[in-house]
């Protein structure tokens, strides 16, 4: 199991010393299709190359570049988008706006279909989904590159705000939303949706209703990180496809799951007890009420 929290950094794992890997963190580069060469996670001159992390002996990705490895993602979209044979490329970081031209946010990538003439006869969006952190990834990072042997045996273990996914902030804060307001435009207009996460995010979401692809409004396209061994690096692999409609599926994943009530009114008088300072009066309480 990892003693550390890092899996890859500036796209190798950190056990990776070939002659390639050093390059590419010496130049601080992004070997995952980013919109320019170097890496520009957080801050562009000094940029947090960390591209998954590992937790609970799983690599877990957190940073969105790091799904356009070879673009397979946009190839699946189109393969859901359109039928095949047809053409199409991709356009990235595309403003949404709604009626009154408010705006919805930035499309990650939309997937367009063209005719030999470049007309546009189509379109879907892709949205990309990593994961936030929780704790301090930073300083084991800036830990590793600032070590000559970028410490072969790092051991992380213990230390203050060990860094792990927080799923749940990565969907309620930004996922929910961004599909939400998004999707209801894409849904107005027909449009259909694709959305990349790794299988293991997704996993901690409410199970959706699915439906066969044909009758679709979006695509879950789930992704897990595999090692190779022989060259020491992640590869990036689709996992499963989950198929579902608009209105079910957001449905599900907003609607919370009640706890016991009888908790809940435990809790309020514990607190309306200490309000009364710990002399609650002699009539029964709604929690006696309820508990009968």
């Amino acid at each position: 199991m990892p003693k550390h929290p890092l899996a890859e950094v500036f796209g190798y794992p950190i056990s990776n010393f070939t002659k390639e890997a050093k390059r590419f963190r010496h130049n601080k580069l992004c070997p995952f299709n980013n919109r320019v060469p170097s890496c520009t996670k957080d801050k562009a001159k000094n940029p947090l190359g960390v591209c998954s992390i590992f937790h609970d002996d799983n690599p877990v990705i957190t940073c969105p570049v790091r799904f356009r490895e070879g673009w397979i993602i946009a190839e699946n979209a189109a393969d859901f988008f359109f039928e095949e044979g047809t053409l199409w490329t991709s356009v990235a970081e595309v403003n949404l706006t709604d009626k009154k031209g408010k705006t919805a946010g930035h499309i990650d990538l939309v997937i367009v279909s063209y005719d030999d003439r470049g007309h546009i006869t189509d379109f879907g969006t892709l949205e990309i989904q990593a994961v936030y952190i929780s704790g301090n990834i930073r300083a084991p990072f800036e830990y590793y590159m600032g070590t000559s042997d970028r410490k072969r045996n790092l051991d992380w273990q213990g230390k203050a705000n060990y860094p792990k996914p927080d799923y749940l902030s990565s969907s309620r804060k930004r996922l929910i939303p961004q599909v939400l307001y998004k999707g209801g435009i894409l849904k107005a207009w027909g449009k259909k949706q694709a959305v990349v996460l790794q299988k293991r995010f997704f996993q901690t979401l409410p199970q959706m209703p699915s439906v066969d692809a044909e009758g679709a409004d979006i695509a879950w396209f789930l992704y897990e990180l595999k090692k190779e061994s022989k060259e020491n690096r992640f590869k990036l692999v689709q996992e499963e496809v989950v198929y579902t409609e608009f209105g079910p599926a957001l449905d599900r994943i907003i609607r919370p799951e009640p706890g016991n009530i009888k908790d809940f009114i435990e809790v309020l008088q514990e607190k309306l007890d200490e309000q009364l300072d710990e002399n609650p009066p002699d009539a029964p309480t709604l929690t006696d009420i309820v508990l009968q």
